[in-house]
């Protein structure tokens, strides 16, 4: 298997779809269930820090190192931020290097330099995780391109806006492009996200859509994250992921505990939490399952051809 087998890029052409929300919940997820796990927070606004509570610590350097060695070599030190859990910071630095990826772009001779920036950092580390997130930013072509040269596996988060089915469908163009260069990613499969719990219609409509837009190429995963805002806000503001809040739900006193003592002064933790957490942990196991399967017919096809041969 390939050092890079395991990479899968979180990726939509708009932003506020969940694609952060999703690459960090899951990643802590699997990192709880035992796999090892890598995050790489290809975004220069670095909200990856915000979702996993690392903003202004040691670990959070703005995307310098990422930054830097993917413009001019060198190996990436992830940092551990729980544990089985590891993260590469994303941040302000990163917009220097879309422009740099972009330049390279568009010069003929060092057209490979930039699409597989990221690819040959990641060649590195790769082999020391299970899994590889690439939490990647909806509006740097340069930065998405690179990810898309270095992900096996592309994850498209998406609202059932028009808006975000056009971001989608912009993602599709850059795959189909990534492809065209001899990219080996393939897509894995598009998760809808935010949707109200109760609209079913409007969940069924857009699957349909979606399975319509992208035909047979990606399954519409059977998990829909859906629209929990208060407990998503909890969670980032206390920066720990959705399950994390559940547990402290559970733990802590309840409403009526602190309505008969005001001294009770532990802060609520929405009732949304627990759902919003099923959410997430269904989609971990697909995603899990689901490459397992896809990695089985890969397997699969390389033997028929082994055989054939």
């Amino acid at each position: 298997m390939s050092l890079l087998a395991r990479v899968v890029a979180v990726m939509n052409g708009k932003g506020g779809v969940g694609k952060t929300s999703l690459a960090g919940n899951v990643g802590a997820l699997t990192a709880d269930a035992g796999y090892r796990v890598l995050l790489v927070d290809l975004d220069p606004q670095g909200n990856l820090a915000e979702e996993l509570g690392y903003v202004g610590s040691a670990v959070d350097d703005g995307g310098k190192a990422l930054a830097a060695a993917m413009a001019f070599g060198g190996q990436l030190g992830p940092q551990p931020v729980r544990v089985n859990l590891d993260v590469l910071p994303g941040g302000e630095y990163l917009e220097d290097l879309e422009n740099v990826l972009s330049t390279r772009s568009d010069r003929s001779s060092r057209r490979a330099d930039a699409h597989t920036a990221l690819a040959r950092c990641l060649a590195d580390v790769a082999g020391e995780y299970d899994l590889v997130l690439l939490d990647c930013p909806p509006g740097s072509p340069a930065l998405q391109t690179a990810a898309l040269g270095a992900a096996r596996w592309l994850l498209i988060p998406t609202r059932t806006d028009d808006s975000s089915r056009k971001g989608l469908l912009k993602v599709a163009r850059r795959y189909v492009e990534a492809r065209a260069r001899g990219a080996e990613v393939e897509l894995l499969g598009v998760c809808l996200f935010g949707v109200t719990a109760s609209a079913k219609k409007v969940r069924a409509e857009a699957r349909a859509d979606l399975e319509r837009d992208l035909g047979e190429a990606a399954p519409v995963f059977a998990t829909t994250i859906r629209y929990a805002e208060a407990a998503a806000v909890e969670a980032r503001r206390r920066g720990i992921p959705v399950h994390d809040l559940e547990a402290a739900a559970m733990d802590g006193p309840r409403w009526f505990e602190r309505l008969r003592d005001p001294n009770l002064t532990a802060p609520a933790v929405p009732g949304s939490a627990a759902s919003l957490a099923s959410d997430y942990a269904d989609l971990a196991r697909e995603i899990l399952q689901t490459l397992q399967d896809r990695e089985s017919v890969a397997i699969q096809d390389v033997a028929d051809v082994e055989v054939g041969a």
